[in-house]
């Protein structure tokens, strides 16, 4: 026959879960009672339950070397210490989410049906307060230590390259990296768009997301998008509205704030933060807490300019009347000596023209008179001169006429003298007459022909006076 298995064991040790669960609880709440602890833990598998306010998550710690777990338990909140989390929330800006290391304050407890579990009282603010200032300080000591060409910090103040830009004269054309949503943003063009002074600007617009430390690279990409325009900004403005202190690690970011100190064209910053600088703050030209007054920052540099320009037009009219005034007497003495000077050479120039007048009315007269005068003389002695002249000429013509007469062929030909002519041409030379030629002898009043017999030579001394 088969024998029967008893319900339950015959081992006298054997204990019920619960008995069992129960004795570690006992052992638990004896050791850890009601000890509180300040444990250091990341935070993973986060939920809330906004209708019973309970908080649930895990708290890890992990090797740093190669993030494996090295410890892992369950905790939850409720009560006062969900009210200790908000607070946190609002003072650190960081919300109580996954992936946060903090510093918290707990309570071992052990519940048969939970099993072991922390039960959250108080969360240290300053904790991570202080972790996200080392980050800060650990990202500006090395922008400083790899970037020395550029950004040198002496004493606690950092000089970047963007810092020692020159601002121009006016701010007018400005590059400005905001959100399209913003407030910040709507106050800052509003500002700018309706001062008092009646300033025009030209605003380009490079929108992105301002906020959220992952989106620090879209900003990054507006800057170069701004460079890469090669467009002339006076300045560019990088502007959001304000918000927690977590809002703005966005803004020390290593590779956003090496970019602004390197930064060719000024950047000033106007990120809305009411207590600490970020560290694009200290890398940019010029910082401004809001970005209304990063707007008034702009108006108010124009606005100086305009005044030493009204300042130097206000000197320069100053001195124009002081010159003025100082030359005043010498003009007024130059004034009168001009004056009388003038008055002296009308005068003596008056006393000039009526003596001159005097002249011209009694001069031409006795001019007139006296040419006159030699005319009529003139007259008598050309009526004497001419019956000379005419008289003497008629001398010298009747002596003309006389020789003429006396030198005529007629009157040589009466004297005894004769014209040889050979075929009707007068000869006056023998040479080419010849023994038997023909000639035509003419006497006073007869031509004879004849023929040469001889010819010889002849002295003609015989006529000779």
């Amino acid at each position: 026959m088969k024998m029967a298995v008893p319900l339950y064991p015959s081992n006298p040790a054997s204990i019920k879960l619960s008995e069992l669960t129960g004795q570690i609880q006992q052992a638990i709440d004896g050791i850890f009672g009601q000890k509180t602890f300040w444990v250091i833990a990341d935070v993973t598998n986060y939920t809330y339950k906004p209708q019973s306010n309970y908080h649930y998550f895990e708290l890890v710690e992990k090797e740093k070397s190669s993030n494996r777990i090295l410890a892992k338990i369950a905790g939850r909140a409720w009560g006062n210490a969900s009210v200790n989390i908000a607070n946190f929330e609002q003072a650190t800006g960081q919300k109580f989410k996954n992936d946060i290391n903090v510093l918290v304050q707990v309570t071992v407890q052990y519940n048969p049906a939970f099993g072991l579990q922390l039960n959250l009282i108080d969360i240290d603010t300053n904790f991570t307060l202080g972790l996200f200032e080392q980050q800060r300080k650990d990202t500006l000591e090395r922008l400083v230590r790899e970037n020395p060409e550029f950004i040198q910090k002496r004493g606690e103040q950092y000089f970047t390259k963007n810092r020692r830009l020159q601002l121009n004269k006016v701010l007018q054309h400005i590059a400005v990296i905001s959100s399209d949503t913003s407030a910040g943003y709507m106050d800052f063009k509003h500002t700018l768009e309706n001062n008092s002074f009646s300033y025009n600007f030209i605003i380009d617009n490079y929108f992105t997301l301002v906020q959220g430390d992952v989106n620090a690279k879209q900003i990054l990409n507006k800057i170069i998008e701004v460079y890469q325009s090669a467009k002339a900004y006076d300045a560019v403005v990088i502007i959001r509205g304000g918000g927690s202190q977590t809002d703005f690690l966005i803004f020390d970011n290593y590779d956003l704030s090496r970019a602004i100190a390197k930064f060719p064209i000024p950047v000033i910053t106007g990120i809305g933060h009411q207590k600490n600088e970020t560290i694009a703050d200290l890398m940019a030209h010029t910082s401004t807490k809001t970005p209304t007054k990063a707007a008034e920052l702009i108006i108010a540099h124009n606005r100086a300019f305009e005044e030493s320009v009204l300042s130097i037009q206000k000197m320069m009219l100053i001195k124009t009347y002081q010159m003025i005034n100082h030359h005043k007497d010498r003009l007024n003495h130059l004034n009168q000596i001009t004056i009388n000077t003038t008055r002296n050479l009308l005068h003596e120039h008056h006393r000039s023209i009526l003596n001159l007048s005097s002249l011209i009315l009694t001069n031409p007269k006795i001019i007139i008179s006296n040419r006159r005068k030699d005319l009529s003389n003139l007259s008598s002695n050309l009526q004497s001169y001419s019956r000379m002249y005419f008289a003497n000429k008629r001398g010298y013509i009747g002596h003309f006429q006389s020789l003429v007469k006396l030198m005529s062929p007629q009157s040589i030909l009466n004297k005894g003298f004769a014209i040889i002519k050979i075929d009707g041409k007068i000869v006056s030379n023998a040479d080419g007459i010849k023994a038997g030629q023909e000639l035509t002898v003419r006497l006073a009043t007869t031509e004879i022909k004849t023929t040469v017999k001889s010819k010889s030579r002849y002295n003609g001394n015989e006529f000779n006076i």
